[in-house]
């Protein structure tokens, strides 16, 4: 029986690096997707087919999927979770912000499921898109953050309807809080868009918890990736998996009557007000 191949984005750590481990654990060949130097030898070196992959570099998507070609001929799942968390204002960063926001989030995922798409054809595989619970809960000083990830579900949804009659599969996960370095690269991202001139300096602090709320009782990704891969092996995967501290309940936080929800998130943020 052939061994079942798995290519996965955005392996240098957190969910990546832990579904790699899982899936490689469970028998499969994985090809684990990073971009710096340093973490494709440590890829390597723990025997996955490490492969460079900046999935906003259409070169790199190609040579990736022709390799996949030549070595393999299938692929039974692609994990799309490669992503960052842009953090700050919204109108701090515009337009180009939000662009950056969406290339790695959002048209990154369309391309390279798109690449891959007469290879999972054949596996009749799966694919899996890393979305998050923000997507449902909109928060301040993370709207590009959230649009994207409000993206990546309306995207999951179409694409699991056009796939079906290919016997394709698409699961969308919608993580709540995850041990990683989400946290402290979305930090790093609100320091550098927190300025003396913006209008919104004196809600610095704000800013910075939203940074940091993806931190809050974090649930261990090695946890997360086990679940991920479980139902990944269930006959007829899920639609939607919520895994992880929040992710049930800040949805239902997100039903409230808007009013209520707006005078609840201002105050957690700082943004409860007048200046």
């Amino acid at each position: 029986m052939p061994i079942p191949v798995a290519l996965i984005t955005g392996c240098s750590s957190g969910i990546g690096r832990a579904l790699a481990d899982a899936f490689k654990s469970a028998g499969y060949q994985v090809w684990a997707g990073a971009r710096r130097a340093e973490d494709l030898a440590e890829l390597a070196a723990a025997g996955f087919t490490a492969v460079p992959l900046d999935v906003n570099d259409p070169q790199a998507i190609g040579e990736v999927v022709a390799h996949l070609e030549r070595q393999v001929g299938g692929l039974d799942v692609l994990i799309n979770n490669a992503g960052y968390g842009a953090m700050g204002p919204l109108l701090d960063g515009g337009a180009p912000a939000l662009r950056r926001q969406f290339e790695t989030n959002v048209f990154s995922l369309v391309e390279l499921t798109r690449a891959c798409f007469p290879l999972l054809r054949t596996s009749r595989g799966l694919v899996i898109n890393i979305g998050s619970v923000s997507g449902v809960l909109v928060t301040p000083f993370a709207g590009a953050y959230c649009a994207s990830k409000a993206a990546v579900h309306a995207l999951s949804d179409a694409l699991r309807l056009e796939l079906a009659p290919f016997a394709i599969h698409v699961l969308e996960v919608q993580p709540g809080a995850i041990a990683s370095h989400f946290g402290d690269n979305a930090s790093r991202e609100a320091e550098a868009m927190i300025d003396e001139t913006s209008p919104w300096w004196p809600l610095r602090q704000g800013i910075r918890a939203r940074a940091g709320a993806s931190q809050d009782q974090p649930t261990p990704a090695e946890t997360v990736a086990r679940q991920i891969l479980a139902a990944a092996q269930r006959g007829k995967p899920p639609r939607l998996l919520r895994l992880g501290n929040g992710s049930r309940a800040l949805p239902l936080l997100a039903a409230l009557p808007g009013s209520l929800l707006d005078r609840v998130l201002s105050k957690r943020f700082g943004l409860d007000v007048k200046l």
